[in-house]
């Protein structure tokens, strides 16, 4: 019988996120088939507390003052606490925000560091910056790849770009389709029925946490250019940059158009209401909200926002891509939304490869394979000369 595993996954607080829903849900699919899984909480709190789930195991380590401003140094204390006092299998480093808690693990336990498997959650190109910065970035990225054992890429074409940015090998490198949604949400999207509407009144959504990254200033300009009478944009989701949003949709005059809906627990109401999905971020890796969104069956204008993008829009038949921060190519979209794809039932039964259910399995292959290559290179260690 194969043994069960002890994962250890760093969880900064429920704020919502979609590398921490991803990880919550594996986890709790891995807690449900016999592994024993631990969340190491940096702070118990976040919009999203209300979805904890009961069946799993959370670590936290009390503080007399608020974290949340150096929230990376106090989680790298607390999974280092974590990992010298309960014994633990594998770590899974749920996305790029962790990768440097993961390494300093290892930088600082050493050999006593259990086995990586990090999900590289993001776009490593990142043209969004500097190109000073980008040279720091790819230095960072080989100090990745020199630390973590396994990573793992969400979908074909995250493959390459990590081995060349990682400096590792193929055999580190695992692709697994990004387990944006569970199954039976899959099947709950998938039912909803889709007729093509009148190009009077289209309902475009975005869905989307209001941070710099997902550049919601080029999705309102766009929109402010290209809407029709009738239109309305509404944006799911909450953030520092809401008041800033706020406020250049005065500027803009569409604020009449444009709803501001903050954080909800459940979006797919507003998937099911929605026509068009917006998405304007600067990168990504796997957005899950496109995969959502090809579930829900509505059409998609989004940013060229990283290397998985064409895949995942299906080379056009499923979605419509524009260069990242182009208002005016946007705009010119949003003016002929009736004319985006349409998705058919074999379109949308594409999400259905990035689901918990198929993933959850692969990830514990995965850190297995990575177990085992690190038991083997101790015993290669101990056998060698000492000089």
């Amino acid at each position: 019988m194969t043994e069960p595993l002890r994962i250890a996954i760093p969880i900064h607080s429920f704020e919502p996120g979609g590398v921490e829903r991803v990880a919550l849900n594996l986890a709790e699919h891995w807690q449900q088939t016999g592994h024993d899984v631990v969340i190491v909480l940096g702070r118990d709190e976040g919009l999203d507390r209300g979805r904890l789930s009961g069946s799993l195991a959370y670590r936290l380590v009390p503080s007399r003052v608020p974290t949340a401003k150096f929230e990376t140094l106090w989680m790298i204390w607390c999974f280092l606490r974590h990992l010298t006092r309960e014994r633990t299998d594998v770590i899974f480093c749920p996305g790029n925000t962790y990768a440097v808690v993961c390494v300093a693990m290892r930088l600082l336990l050493g050999d006593r560091c259990p086995p990586i498997v990090s999900k590289v959650s993001n776009d490593l190109v990142r043209r969004d910056k500097s190109s000073l910065r980008r040279r720091v970035y790819r230095v960072w990225l080989r100090v990745q790849g020199m630390t973590v054992d396994r990573f793992v890429a969400l979908a074909e074409p995250m493959h390459g770009e990590i081995v060349e940015a990682m400096s590792v090998g193929a055999h580190r490198v695992t692709t697994i389709h990004d387990p944006a949604m569970t199954r039976r949400r899959f099947d709950r999207l998938a039912a909803i029925p889709r007729h093509r509407t009148d190009r009077y009144g289209y309902r475009f959504l975005a869905l989307s946490r209001l941070v710099p990254q997902k550049n919601l200033e080029v999705m309102l300009r766009a929109f402010a250019a290209g809407f029709r009478p009738g239109d309305e944009l509404t944006i799911v989701g909450d953030g520092p940059e809401r008041r800033k949003l706020e406020t250049l949709a005065r500027r803009l005059s569409i604020e009449t158009h444009v709803r501001f809906l903050g954080h909800v627990t459940e979006p797919d109401p507003y998937l099911r209401d929605a026509d068009c999905l917006l998405l304007s971020s600067n990168y990504e890796g796997v957005p899950a909200v496109m995969l959502e969104a090809i579930a829900a069956g509505l059409q998609i204008l989004a940013t060229d926002c990283s290397s998985s993008m064409q895949a995942l829009a299906g080379r056009g038949t499923r979605a419509t891509l524009v260069p990242v921060g182009d208002v005016d190519a946007m705009a010119q979209e949003i003016a002929r939304a009736d004319e985006l794809p349409h998705l058919g039932p074999d379109q949308r039964e594409y999400a259905a490869r990035f689901t918990v259910e198929a993933a959850a399995g692969a990830y514990v292959a995965t850190m297995r394979r990575a177990m085992a290559s690190a038991r083997h290179t101790q015993v290669l260690m101990a056998s060698s000369p000492q000089r």
